[in-house]
């Protein structure tokens, strides 16, 4: 059965249901960038009635993720490089912040474990993936955040993550080149959280780690 054709079997409100339904298809690609959201075909292929699925699409478009464009309706957000370029430059300052303050609660074995997922994306560089990459350079970042004091940030930097997985689908695709100093940008912000580094070191580098990223994209953009 196709994705599209699955009900509903979750439980929660029929509202939450389908937004998290919803929400996932628009993050995995299944309903792509500018995909018209009909409510009569979503209720056909989800199984739910029109008026909670109108509630999704309300708190859809609240992320960022849903548009409504006039004569058009509601559609999956179309984003271009400029856009994607100035979020992750808001989401630098969120990161610098949330990493520097987790620091000090980071133990020996804390430690360890993010940089066993940084070795795993050394070794994923010989046999190159994007989306795979991606899905451990996320796993790298919240393994930090995972020790974030202030838990509404975390909220945002898991807001700001998704919204930007659908913008972009893979950094990592569009510059490859960029890998390689992200292993070794995040071996580096590891040295200063074991060495106990004051936290405006540490908020300064992984603040420049996801400019650098932002910079990379522009540049790519403006070759292409």
């Amino acid at each position: 059965m196709n994705a599209t054709e699955k009900p509903v079997r979750t439980t929660g409100s029929k509202a939450e249901v389908s937004y998290e339904l919803l929400r996932s298809r628009i993050l995995d690609g299944t309903y792509g960038p500018g995909y018209r959201l009909v409510l009569s075909q979503l209720a056909r292929e989800t199984g739910v009635s029109t008026i909670p699925l109108r509630e999704a699409l309300r708190r859809l478009q609240s992320d960022g993720l849903v548009e409504v464009v006039r004569n058009i309706g509601a559609r999956v957000a179309v984003f271009d490089a400029a856009q994607v370029e100035h979020s992750l430059q808001v989401l630098a300052r969120l990161e610098g912040y949330a990493t520097a303050i987790s620091a000090p609660r980071m133990t020996a074995p804390h430690i360890e474990r993010s940089r066993e997922i940084n070795t795993r994306m050394t070794r994923a560089l010989e046999d190159f993936d994007p989306t795979s990459f991606t899905a451990l350079n996320r796993e790298f970042h919240f393994s930090l955040y995972a020790h974030c004091p202030d838990e509404h940030l975390v909220v945002l930097l898991e807001a700001e993550w998704a919204r930007l997985d659908h913008m972009r689908r893979s950094t990592f695709s569009h510059v490859p080149g960029r890998a390689r100093r992200s292993v070794a940008e995040h071996e580096r912000m590891l040295e200063l959280i074991e060495a106990g580094a004051p936290a405006e070191e540490v908020e300064r580098v992984a603040c420049a780690h996801k400019v650098a990223t932002a910079e990379a994209l522009r540049r790519a953009t403006a070759e292409a």
